[in-house]
């Protein structure tokens, strides 16, 4: 069976966020399931870059007023097709806002390109590939079920991955002439939203199916606290929306070869993890006390909690506790973390932006990472987390509460726990969590079961690949390796 990915980022080609990492570890696992996936990118300079060479397909002379050329390649073991479109696409830094930190005021146009291509692929636009399935991802690819739904032929089935309901993608009524949309595609049946265009909502209602990152998520966007204003739409076709629990590619997050860990180890040999844990010391130039070290390896937003950790980082260094963080986002938060290195000089450190190799290491030394996300559809830092032994303490939501078991009484005595979990939008609630953990933390044998626990715990991609699977199979009517009769 051929799927074709639609993403506005994948890794490690480029990456902001966990949308990459998905992206970029979900082909590799539906591999074995008889489904081959290619992925559907926009050429920004970093992957062009890594293109290194690769095959013109197709050359297209006004892709929304611009000439772009589809370039298919196998790159980091992803097979892509990469639209080349320099005025689109070739611009510095993060590929949706400008260096200023404003979103590209063109990102409707940015954006629809990429769902318009996905579609024209689906319906046979270059000669020899035609996927039975488009897979969706966010806003950004959102227009593409509806350009399937509007178009000539419906024939390729589309699904919609929800990953951030907060990230709608919505531009104001005007651009609706220019999206190549039929009239009546502007209703509350295609992408109006509130009385302009959200691409999201337009993926929602469009798509033949509509999944999430976890199953509590799934339950979550149902209801008006999580559903900004879109419950009523999932409700509505509750019997096409289900959740799936993202997994992570578990030869890239492998603590026994991690290159960037200053010390390899396994469940086994947890002890050591101690020198990973030095290294961290002597790079972020914190004191020895032998107290828990804490991590945050996060988006520096509201969204994320940052705000009550904030609150929290006192009464974590009373404790005898230490935090590093490695993040960016609203100034208010780097500020606040800035003046908390100061105030806590050996006991505080950040480093601001994202390092790919500081963020293994970090896991691979640090005891826990603290997650306190007011929501969170899925997250990956705690699976992370739980693969190298860095204890989860994460707030009860989302796919947090769907991967890790709080050490409460029960589940230290069943031997099931994993972490911390704790009730959100609390700074009082996150400061007991990292009480708790302090006091587990000082329990050494109860410590590394715990952690051990979690670096066993089936993280990886193998039982939601064969979920995906068998929703393109029941979609397409197409058997794969999973089927009894294949």
């Amino acid at each position: 069976m051929e799927v074709l990915s639609v993403a506005s980022e994948v890794y490690p080609l480029i990456k902001t966020g966990g949308l990459a990492d998905v992206a970029g570890a979900l082909p590799g696992a539906l591999g074995s399931r008889g489904v081959t996936m290619r992925t559907l990118v926009p050429g920004y300079p970093s992957v062009m870059e890594k293109l290194n060479g690769g095959r013109v397909v197709k050359e297209l002379d006004d892709l929304f007023g611009v000439s772009a050329k589809l370039i298919a390649a196998r790159v980091s073991g992803l097979d892509v097709i990469v639209i080349d479109a320099p005025t689109l696409y070739d611009r510095p830094g993060n590929p949706y806002v400008s260096p200023d930190g404003w979103d590209w005021p063109d990102n409707w146009k940015r954006f629809a390109a990429l769902s318009w291509v996905a579609a024209e692929l689906g319906m046979g636009m270059v000669d020899g590939y035609r996927p039975q399935v488009l897979h969706c991802h966010d806003w950004q690819a959102g227009l593409a079920p509806a350009y399937i739904k509007y178009g000539p032929t419906d024939t390729v089935k589309t699904v919609m991955t929800i990953h951030n309901m907060a990230f709608k993608g919505f531009f104001g009524p005007e651009i609706f002439g220019q999206l190549r949309l039929p009239p009546h595609a502007f209703g509350v049946g295609g992408v109006e939203y509130y009385g302009g265009i959200s691409y999201l909502k337009s993926g929602m209602e469009c798509a033949n199916f509509v999944t999430t990152v976890s199953p509590n998520y799934a339950d979550e966007i149902r209801t008006p606290q999580f559903g900004l204003g879109l419950e009523g739409l999932l409700n509505g076709r509750a019997d096409t929306v289900v959740g799936i629990l993202n997994g992570i590619d578990t030869d890239a997050w492998d603590p026994t070869k991690d290159t960037a860990l200053a010390q390899t180890y396994s469940a086994n040999t947890i002890h050591m993890r101690q020198a990973n844990k030095q290294a961290l010391v002597e790079k972020f130039g914190l004191d020895g006390s032998d107290g828990p070290l804490f991590c945050v390896i996060s988006r520096l937003t509201d969204q994320k909690g940052m705000d009550l950790l904030l609150q929290a980082t006192d009464g974590l260094v009373d404790l005898g506790g230490r935090l590093v963080v490695l993040g960016s986002g609203e100034a208010y938060l780097e500020d606040g973390f800035r003046h908390m290195t100061a105030r806590h000089p050996g006991k505080v450190a950040m480093t601001t932006g994202y390092n790919e190799a500081l963020s293994h290491l970090m896991q691979g030394g640090c005891d826990a990472i603290v997650i306190p996300s007011r929501f969170e559809p899925c997250g990956l830092t705690q699976l992370y987390g739980l693969r190298y032994g860095c204890v989860p303490v994460v707030s009860r939501i989302g796919g947090l509460a769907d991967t890790v078991i709080d050490a409460n009484p029960a589940a230290i005595a069943a031997e099931v726990a994993t972490g911390v979990v704790f009730d959100p939008n609390s700074a009082h609630a996150l400061y007991e969590a990292i009480r708790k953990t302090v006091r587990l933390y000082r329990d050494d044998k109860l410590w590394k079961k715990i952690q051990r626990r979690g670096m066993k715990s089936d993280v990886s991609w193998d039982a939601s690949a064969a979920r995906y699977a068998d929703l393109y199979a029941n979609l397409t009517g197409l058997m794969t390796n999973d089927d009894p009769d294949h």
